[in-house]
């Protein structure tokens, strides 16, 4: 097979293919055993009739049709990977010779992945969350972490806001008590506002023993006519907080002194924040970067990503056993917002690739066998397979190409974070040792809230 590659206009090219009568006899021959398995021919298993046979019965001409529709592709694909095409739709195929008989050529006009320019990427800014652990983070922990500890506590005034009163309730309409309105003993938060919003207003001021009556619109919103409500104060009580001092910090935590509970939730906090930096910042170097791309994105690339994210959103649903509909329906968007926001995402996506692409040439970023090596070997390390047996289907699938692109990306990425400014939100440089963990501890707390990794001292339930 012999192939040649031309720029077009319009960001294609054309590769013309010619396939010598002798090669092409092979896919002929391909082309009989598969008509072979899906006829039936009188005297022979399905499979099984030789080619003469076929021959004979139905002709060279149809199993040259088969061979063609068949062969092509793969043909076109040999061409493609043979001078470096980087293809991003279906080929236009023209066969100019050998429908009927001897040598077969083909042209195919490709549209490919364009160049961009990004000027101005050495110089880029962003903004990212702070990683610096401040005291009021700190104290807000603590405060939670006493709010655990913390006891109900009968008291002799009126009620306020905060307090936990315990009252009889009785909500009826029409005369008609209703059920789920109705309690005796039932523990209140004032201010909550779980009930009705009148319910908080009547308790603020109000004393044990008093009884008040009120209307107020239904909770749902649903039905016509108020509620009547009657309430009776049995007790009211405050939450009391233990003090934050040494012996809290043994009681509630592994530590003996608050100073070192402190220094933990520090270093909790940090671990959080670093984390979480650190992934805005890659995210945002991709949106600068992005912002810098001019040249028009091919319609290709950007319904490529869109079905690559649809599909993604499509699978997460099917986990949780929820169909797009439902999906749709709960979140308030109608198909074609979803679409459109897709569309955003997508187009965000396709230029955050070409700015890489470009970045890593103007660099001149090149992939080594060590980093391939090392992406083989992650990946085998993740799935369990020999990494010499992946790298070997890799290269089978035609997909060592796809491998090195997203290594030369993600260099070029590394070499932006490693050289753009970076601010916090009120504009102040962030040093990037600040974002850097120390040698001893994971880096692999960003998925994680920072409540869950730092609430890990509670040792028992609030017992009110």
């Amino acid at each position: 097979m012999k192939s040649t590659v031309e720029p077009l206009e319009g960001n294609k090219v054309k590769l013309s293919v010619e396939v010598d009568e002798q090669e092409f006899e092979k896919a002929i021959d391909d082309a009989f055993r598969k008509i072979a398995r899906e006829v039936r021919i009188p005297g022979f298993r399905p499979g099984k009739a030789p080619r003469k046979v076929l021959e004979a019965r139905i002709g060279r001409q149809a199993a040259r049709v088969q061979a063609l529709n068949d062969a092509i592709p793969d043909y076109f694909a040999q061409a493609v990977v043979e001078h470096d095409v980087d293809v991003i739709a279906a080929p236009e195929i023209d066969i100019v010779d050998g429908q009927d008989h001897g040598a077969v050529a083909f042209d195919a006009v490709v549209e490919v992945r364009p160049q961009v320019t990004v000027p101005g990427y050495a110089g880029l800014r962003v903004t990212i969350p702070s990683p610096t652990v401040t005291t009021e983070e700190i104290d807000a922990q603590l405060e939670r972490l006493r709010a655990q500890f913390g006891e109900l506590v009968a008291v002799d005034r009126p009620a306020a806001a905060g307090d936990y009163v315990t009252i009889d309730i009785a909500g009826s309409q029409d005369g008609e008590p209703l059920e789920g309105l109705t309690a005796d003993d039932y523990l209140y938060q004032v201010g909550s506002g779980l009930i009705v919003r009148e319910l908080d207003e009547q308790l603020r001021g109000a004393k044990v023993g008093e009884i008040f009556e009120f209307d107020a619109p239904h909770p749902s919103g649903e039905g016509e006519g108020d509620l009547h409500f009657r309430v009776l104060v049995k007790e009211i009580k405050e939450r009391q907080l233990p003090e934050l001092d040494d012996e809290f910090a043994s009681e509630a935590s592994e530590f003996d002194t608050l100073d070192e509970l402190r220094a933990d939730y520090a270093t909790r906090i940090g671990m959080v924040k670093k984390a979480r930096a650190s992934m805005a910042l890659r995210e945002k170097v991709g949106e600068a970067l992005a912002e810098l791309v001019e040249d028009e994105i091919p319609e290709a690339l950007v319904t490529a990503e869109m079905r690559e994210r649809l599909n993604d959103l499509l699978m997460r649903l099917q986990a949780q056993g929820m169909s797009l509909e439902q999906w749709l329906e709960l979140s308030g968007r109608t198909q074609e917002q979803l679409l459109e926001e897709l569309r955003e995402t997508a187009t965000v996506s396709a230029k955050v690739d070409l700015a890489l692409r470009a970045v890593a040439d103007a660099e001149g970023l090149e992939v080594t066998e060590e980093d391939l090596d090392a992406e083989y070997e992650a990946a085998a390390s993740r799935l369990g397979v020999d990494p010499a047996r992946m790298r070997e289907e890799f290269a089978r699938g035609g997909q060592e190409q796809a491998v090195r692109s997203d290594i030369r990306k993600r260099k070029a990425l590394d070499w932006l974070v490693e050289r753009v400014e970076i601010v916090d939100e009120e504009g102040h440089p962030i040093d990037r040792a600040d974002l850097e963990y120390p040698a001893d501890e994971p880096a692999d707390h960003g998925g994680e809230s920072e409540a869950a990794d730092t609430d890990t001292h509670r040792d028992e339930e609030d017992d009110s």
